[in-house]
Parts: C-alpha cells; sequence; structure tokens
C-alpha cells in the first residue's frame, strides 16, 4: 500500500509524516510526501527531528504531486491545518482521502527550545497517528469503512 502524506510546501509536515511511516511501516506499506506549491528544499530542523528519532532522512525532498503521476498512491492524506485558514491541496483522481490536519511547527515563534519542542509535539502526534493506521485491520475493511477509521485517525 502506497500512501501519499501531502502539504502546501512539502518542507515540513508531509516531510515528517514520510519519514515517521516508513519508519514504522512493515513490508508492502510505503509513504511519500509532495506539496502543492513545493518550495524545492526540506526545512534543516525537519530533516534534524527526524534524526533525532533515529529515522532515516535518505531520499526525502521537496516535490510536487506530479512526481508520482506514473506510479499513483493508494490513500492520500493531507496534513494541513483547515483550523488556521490554511489552503489545502488537492489531489484529484480515484485514490481514497482523508486528512490528518497538523499545526505547522514552522511557525512556531520563541527560542529554540520552543521551537524544538512544536517539532517533536509534532512527530509525536504523526507517530501516533501512524500507528494507529498501520494497527487497521486492512483485510476486513471495505472503503468506506476505511476512509471512516482514516477520518477518525486524523482526529487523534
Amino acid at each position: 500500500m502506497r500512501v501519499l502524506f501531502m502539504c502546501t510546501a512539502n518542507s515540513c509536515r508531509s516531510i515528517l509524516s514520510e519519514g515517521m511511516f516508513n519508519h514504522l511501516a512493515p513490508a508492502g506499506f510505503q509513504a511519500v510526501s509532495a506539496g502543492s506549491f513545493p518550495i524545492g528544499q526540506v526545512l534543516p530542523r525537519s530533516l534534524s527531528t527526524l534524526q533525532k528519532h533515529g529515522l532515516a532522512i535518505d531520499g526525502l525532498h521537496s516535490k510536487g504531486n506530479d512526481a508520482f503521476a506514473n506510479n499513483p498512491p493508494d490513500i492520500v492524506i493531507t496534513v494541513c491545518d483547515k483550523a488556521a485558514g490554511e489552503a489545502c491541496p488537492v489531489y484529484f483522481g480515484p485514490e481514497l482521502k482523508a486528512h490528518w490536519g497538523l499545526e505547522d511547527p514552522s511557525e512556531v515563534h520563541g527560542d529554540e527550545a520552543a521551537i524544538d519542542a512544536a517539532f517533536q509535539a509534532t512527530l509525536m502526534r504523526i507517530g501516533e497517528r501512524c500507528q494507529a493506521f498501520l494497527d487497521l485491520p486492512f483485510h476486513s475493511l471495505s472503503r468506506e469503512q476505511l476512509k471512516a477509521e482514516l477520518d477518525r485517525i486524523g482526529t487523534l
């Protein structure tokens, strides 16, 4: 199963999601990430946060969803923050879609400790959601049930 995590810039939340999901995922599951308006670089703090938790950063880079035109995902999960009035990316296609809104830790202002804490908290929330996703009984869920479960996980 291939999961696409999307946000606007593909530099922080979607990258953290890709890294965490792939760290937790068993064989047969893979995450990729993209942005609706990719900035072309990953925030250094996103990479250092992943590394601090022993997660691989090899191959993580900012890209648009056109990078997957020839190998589309099975599921698309947006991680933008609608509650903050942020525009979420739209992915056109038949893939199952869900929204797991996350506040953008790169928008946190303060000292280094406060910013690091925001990145850590975001990564931990992503980890909880990814583990809940991977714990689902995929073989016994209909498409509608899977969609409902993905939506529920987005509220964790």
